[in-house]
C-alpha cells in the first residue's frame, strides 16, 4: 500500500495540538522528532520532555485528500504552521529497520553481530544480537566502551555483575569472553527477558545468566568485576550498591555519564576504589577503576 506523510515543524507548546489535529484527520500514526539534536538527559520521574524545535510526521494512506485536510487544519491549531507533504517510499517496513545493523568489533577479539548476518570473522568470538526493546546494541559509545574494556580484561572463571543490564549485552560479552558466572541486574523486567532471550540465541547455559530485579538482588552476593552502564545520576545514587558488591581487588567499570560528570561520578566511590584514566568518545566517558584490598 502506498502512503504519505504531512510534516509539520513546531514548538514543543505547538506539538500536542499538531499530534491531536492530525488524528483528528484521519492520521494513521504520529511521530514526534527532535529538529535540530539536543539531546535530553535524565528527564525526572514522571515528566516527558521535548526538544525546543520539534518535526512531527503523520502518516496518511496515499488516497487523501491533502487539501482538505490543509484547510481543516487552520481550524484545528491555534497559529500558523509550516507544513509540507512528502511521498513515502514503499518499502517492506519490517525489514527496513535492519539495515541501520551492522557487525561491529569492539576490541580485539569481540564482534557484535545482528542475528541475521553472518560473522565476519568466524574465529572471533561473535555476540549475536536480535535488537530488541531494550537499551544495548553496541552502537551507542556507552555500550561499546564498555564492551571494549570487557575484551580488554580477563575474566577467565570469573563473575560478573552487569547492573543495569538492558539487552544482556555486556553480561552476555562477559560469558562469551571466559566469564563463569554473570549476574544481570535492571528495573524492567523487559530487559531481564530480553537478557535472558540473547543468552539462549548465543548459546549460554541457563545457569550461568542469573537475572535480577534491584530489590530482589541477595545481599550477600559480591562479585569480581562490575559493570554499570545507566546514567551519572543512578551512578552516584547506586554507588554504596555497587561498591558493596564489587569484591576487595575487583574490577569495577561505570559508564553511561558525559565526560563534564566524570568528578561527579568518582566523587562517591573514591574512598574505595583507585581509578585508571578516563576513557572519552563522543563526548561520552567510560570510568573503570580496582577497589582497594581490605
Amino acid at each position: 500500500m502506498q502512503w504519505i506523510q504531512l510534516i509539520i515543524d513546531c514548538s514543543p507548546e505547538l506539538s500536542t495540538d499538531a499530534e491531536a489535529a492530525a488524528l483528528a484527520l484521519g492520521a494513521l500514526s504520529v511521530t514526534l522528532q527532535d529538529a535540530a539534536d539536543q539531546p535530553i538527559l535524565e528527564p525526572a520521574v514522571g515528566e516527558t520532555p521535548l526538544w525546543d524545535a520539534c518535526v512531527m510526521t503523520a502518516l496518511f494512506p496515499s488516497n487523501t485528500d491533502t487539501e482538505s485536510i490543509d484547510a481543516q487544519l487552520i481550524s484545528h491549531l491555534p497559529t500558523a504552521i509550516s507544513k509540507r507533504w512528502e511521498q513515502l517510499e514503499d518499502k517492506d517496513w519490517s525489514q527496513e529497520w535492519k539495515q541501520h545493523f551492522q557487525p561491529l568489533q569492539c576490541g580485539q577479539r569481540l564482534w557484535i553481530c545482528p542475528s541475521w548476518i553472518e560473522p565476519p570473522d568466524p574465529n572471533a568470538v561473535n555476540l549475536s544480537l536480535d535488537p530488541g526493546l531494550a537499551f544495548g546494541t553496541g552502537s551507542h559509545p556507552t555500550t561499546y566502551l564498555c564492551l571494549k574494556w570487557l575484551d580488554a580484561q580477563d575474566l577467565s572463571g570469573k563473575t560478573v555483575i552487569d547492573y543495569g543490564c538492558g539487552s544482556g549485552i555486556l553480561g552476555i560479552a562477559a560469558l562469551l569472553l571466559g566469564a563463569k558466572h554473570v549476574i544481570a541486574v535492571d528495573n524492567d523486567p523487559q530487559a531481564l527477558l530480553a537478557s535472558r532471550d540473547n543468552a539462549l540465541r548465543n548459546n549460554v547455559a541457563d545457569e550461568r545468566l542469573q537475572t535480577f530485579l534491584p530489590e530482589e538482588l541477595p545481599h550477600t552476593l559480591t562479585a569480581d568485576v562490575v559493570v554499570a552502564n545507566i546514567l551519572a545520576a543512578p551512578l552516584i545514587q547506586l554507588a554504596p550498591k555497587l561498591c558493596a558488591v564489587t569484591r576487595p581487588c575487583g574490577l569495577l567499570c561505570l559508564a553511561g555519564l558525559l565526560d563534564n560528570q566524570i568528578d561527579a561520578v568518582i566523587t562517591p566511590y573514591i574512598s574505595d576504589f583507585t581509578f585508571f584514566t578516563p576513557i572519552i568518545e563522543s563526548e561520552w566517558a567510560q570510568l573503570s577503576a580496582r577497589k582497594t584490598d581490605l
